[in-house]
């Protein structure tokens, strides 16, 4: 919770996490259903692999937090990640 809290902090817009009441096996028949649970198990280098720390914060210092986040060129990134989308209809 203390890890959600700092992202919260320093982002200006609201973070939406639509799962996060719910326990694993309600998300995976949700992914199930939805036709993205194949995809899901797939053993692939995902962004999740490649970025994730060997040994992430899970108790962030708000202050190292800030820090960071002021040499990063936040417009630029979220350019490239605007330039970068993709649009898919997924209906129930």
């Amino acid at each position: 919770m203390e890890a959600l809290r700092s992202s919260e902090d320093v982002c200006n817009l609201p973070v939406l996490r639509p799962v996060i009441g719910m326990d694993k096996e309600e998300i995976v028949r949700i992914a199930r259903h939805i036709g993205t649970f194949d995809t899901s198990i797939l053993p692939f280098e995902d962004c999740c692999t490649v970025f994730t720390p060997r040994h992430p914060k899970t108790h962030p210092k708000l202050d190292d937090v800030r820090a960071a986040e002021s040499v990063m060129d936040v417009d630029a990134l979220v350019q490239k990640a605007v330039d970068g989308d993709e649009r898919v209809r997924i209906s129930w």
